[in-house]
C-alpha cells in the first residue's frame, strides 16, 4: 500500500464505528475523495488474498478504499467472529445489540459459499439470530464450523438446519444441546469433532461418533457422569482427547488410534468404588496403533488389587505422559503397572499430581527395582520438592535404563525449583546404566 493510499486509508478510518461498520452518511463522501489508483486496479484474486491475510473487522474497514472495493468482504470464504473481534476499541465487549447487527449484516452481504466460520460471543451476551446464521451456514457449503457460546441456564438448542451441514470437515461445540432428528444419519464427511461441555445422553452421543464414518480426531470435555457408557466406536480415529468421568467411556472399536489422552475430572475418584485396572485397560489389547498415551488420572483402589502387570502387553507405546501422586502408593503401582505393560517405551514424561512437602510421608513409598527400561531414551521428571521419594524414582530409572540419553529434571513449583536444581546435580554422580545419559535441569 502506497504512502498516500495509507495516508488515506487512516484518515477515512474516522467514518467507520467501533465494530467495523461504516456510517451511510459517510460511505459516499468517502468514495468520491478517493482517486483512482492501484488498490483500485488490482486483480480479484489479489484481492481476495489481501482480504483473507486481514482480520475480520479490518477486512469490512476495506470498504472505503474505493467504491470497486465496497463489498469484496462479502466474498470472504472465512469469517471469524471471536473474542477479539468483540472486542471494541474502548477494550469494552460488544452489546447483544451490536452482535445482531454484524450478524445480519453478514446475513444480508455476503455473497458465496462460507468454507469456515468462528463464533465465539461473549459471557453474558446472546446472540438472538443464531437460528438464522445456522441456516445460512449450512446452505452456504460450511466445512468447518466453531460455536462456542456463553454458559447458560438452559443451553442452545441446535436447531435442525443444523443436521443438514453434510458438508462439514471440522465441528467444535461448546455449550450446546443436541438433539438428533430421527432422519438423522449422520456427518459422514466429518474428520475432526470438539464437544465441550454440550447436553447430550450417552446413547446419542455414542450413535453421533459411530455414524462419523472418516472421524480421526475427537475431543470430548464432559463434565457430568452418564450411568450409561459411552461407546467410543470409530474405525478410522487416530487420535482421542477425553475429559471427564473416564469410567463414562468404553472404547470399543478403534483399531487405528495413535494418541491418547484421557484426563479425569476431580469428582472422577476410583477411590470411591473398586476399580479393576485390568478391566478398564482390557480394550486396549486390539490398538496396535497406538503409540502415545498420556494419563492424567485419579487411580484409587486396594493395594492387593494392583496386579504386577497388565495381562497383555502394548508393544506400540513409545510414549508415556503420566501424573502421578508419588505419595501414594496405590497411585505408584497403578504407574508401575501399566510402565511393565509397555517395553518398548522411548520417552516418558512424569509430573508429580499433587505437590507435598512433608518428607516424612514419602518414607512409606518405595519403589521396586524389579522393572527395566530397554527402549527408554529420555526421561522428563516435573517435580515438586526434590525429596527423597523423588530421589528414589530418579535413581531407579538411571539404574535400569540401558538406552537411556537424557533425564530432564523441572520443577512444578517456583518455590521448589532449587531444590529438583540441586536434586539433578546430585544425580550427575550417581551411577546409571547407560555411558551415555545425561541429566540436566531446565528451567519452566
Amino acid at each position: 500500500m502506497s504512502s498516500s493510499t495509507s495516508n488515506r486509508y487512516n484518515r477515512y478510518q474516522g467514518y467507520i464505528d467501533e465494530y467495523g461498520m461504516m456510517a451511510p452518511e459517510a460511505k459516499k463522501q468517502c468514495c468520491e475523495s478517493l482517486p483512482f489508483d492501484v488498490l483500485s486496479n488490482l486483480p480479484e484474486n489479489v484481492i481476495d488474498i489481501i482480504l483473507m491475510c486481514l482480520p475480520f473487522r479490518d477486512a469490512v474497514r476495506t470498504s472505503i478504499l474505493s467504491n470497486i472495493w465496497r463489498y469484496k468482504w462479502c466474498r470472504l470464504p472465512e469469517l471469524t467472529l471471536d473474542d477479539a473481534f468483540w472486542k471494541t476499541k474502548n477494550n469494552l465487549i460488544c452489546h447483544t445489540t451490536a452482535i445482531t447487527k454484524i450478524i445480519y449484516h453478514i446475513l444480508i452481504f455476503h455473497e458465496g459459499p462460507i468454507t469456515k466460520f468462528t463464533l465465539c460471543v461473549p459471557k453474558s451476551r446472546s446472540c438472538p439470530m443464531i437460528d438464522d446464521l445456522i441456516y445460512f451456514l449450512a446452505k452456504n457449503g460450511i466445512r468447518d464450523l466453531v460455536l462456542k457460546l456463553p454458559f447458560k441456564s438452559e443451553p442452545y438448542e441446535l436447531p435442525p438446519s443444523f443436521f443438514k451441514s453434510l458438508q462439514l470437515r471440522n465441528l467444535n461445540l461448546q455449550n450446546c444441546l443436541i438433539l438428533r432428528p430421527p432422519t438423522f444419519k449422520g456427518l459422514d464427511r466429518l474428520i475432526s469433532l470438539e464437544l465441550c461441555e454440550v447436553s447430550i445422553s450417552s446413547e446419542e452421543l455414542g450413535s453421533l461418533i459411530s455414524h462419523c464414518l472418516l472421524l480421526e480426531h475427537l475431543v470430548l470435555y464432559i463434565a457430568e457422569t452418564y450411568s450409561n457408557l459411552i461407546e467410543i466406536n470409530a474405525p478410522r480415529l487416530k487420535s482421542f482427547y477425553f475429559a471427564g468421568s473416564v469410567r463414562s467411556i468404553f472404547l470399543k472399536n478403534i483399531p487405528l488410534l495413535a494418541k491418547l489422552l484421557l484426563a479425569s475430572s476431580d469428582t472422577d475418584y476410583f477411590g470411591e468404588e473398586k476399580w479393576d485396572i485390568a478391566k478398564f485397560f482390557e480394550s486396549f489389547e486390539s490398538f496396535s496403533a497406538l503409540e502415545h498415551i498420556y494419563l492424567n488420572m485419579l487411580f484409587a483402589a486396594e493395594a492387593s488389587e494392583v496386579p504386577t502387570r497388565l495381562p497383555f502387553s502394548l508393544n506400540s507405546v513409545k510414549r508415556l505422559d503420566i501424573s502421578v501422586d508419588l505419595y501414594n502408593s496405590v497411585e505408584v503401582s497403578c504407574a508401575l503397572c501399566l510402565i511393565r505393560s509397555f517395553p518398548y517405551l522411548q520417552y516418558m514424561d512424569i509430573s508429580e499430581a499433587y505437590p507435598k512437602y512433608d518428607i516424612e510421608e514419602a518414607y512409606q513409598v518405595e519403589f521396586t527395582s524389579d522393572v527395566t527400561f530397554n527402549h527408554l531414551r529420555e526421561v522428563r521428571l516435573t517435580l515438586a520438592s526434590g525429596s527423597i521419594i523423588e530421589m528414589q524414582l530418579a535413581k531407579l530409572l538411571l539404574a535400569n535404563s540401558p538406552m537411556l540419553v537424557r533425564m530432564l529434571f523441572a520443577s512444578c513449583v517456583v518455590k521448589a525449583s532449587a531444590a529438583v536444581k540441586k536434586l539433578a546435580a546430585e544425580l550427575t554422580t550417581f551411577q546409571r546404566a547407560s555411558p551415555k545419559a545425561e541429566v540436566s535441569f531446565i528451567e519452566n
